[in-house]
């Protein structure tokens, strides 16, 4: 897990369509994610979006098409969560949103739906509603 300043930090994936954004759910879990995950070592955001959203969602992503969505960060004293910091990018992809062992369901969400994902979710939802890109 990457740690720049001791932070656990996430590559996410932001899909839009149709004013909807993808989620996903592991297994075991009541929340849903954007879809991504944690740095191996000595990777860069774009190898690990395109690992992980080929492990979860059997997906390539078309790394030349990545653009930084936003950073969203959960400090200290945060009530439901421990400091945390996500990194989203949008990208194109290729071949079917297909979700692989390790997550349970997909789902498109509208910000209606804000109250079922992660507090750190919850800030990237926000921002795609302010900017008018989420029903």
């Amino acid at each position: 897990m990457a740690e720049g300043d001791g932070v656990p930090e996430k590559v996410a994936w932001v899909l839009v369509r149709d004013a909807l954004v993808l989620v996903t759910r592991s297994h075991g879990r009541d929340r849903f994610y954007l879809p991504g995950g944690h740095r191996e070592p000595g990777e860069s955001d774009r190898e690990t979006l395109v690992r992980e959203i080929d492990e979860e969602l059997r997906a390539a992503i078309d790394p030349g098409s990545m653009a930084h969505f936003g950073t969203f960060e959960i400090g200290e004293g945060h009530p439901d969560h421990d400091p945390f910091r996500m990194i989203c990018y949008t990208a194109d992809h290729h071949g079917r949103l297909t979700p692989s062992r390790e997550i349970a369901e997909k789902a498109w969400f509208r910000y209606t739906d804000r109250a079922r994902v992660s507090a750190i979710d919850g800030l990237a939802f926000d921002a795609l509603h302010a900017a008018g890109r989420l029903a």
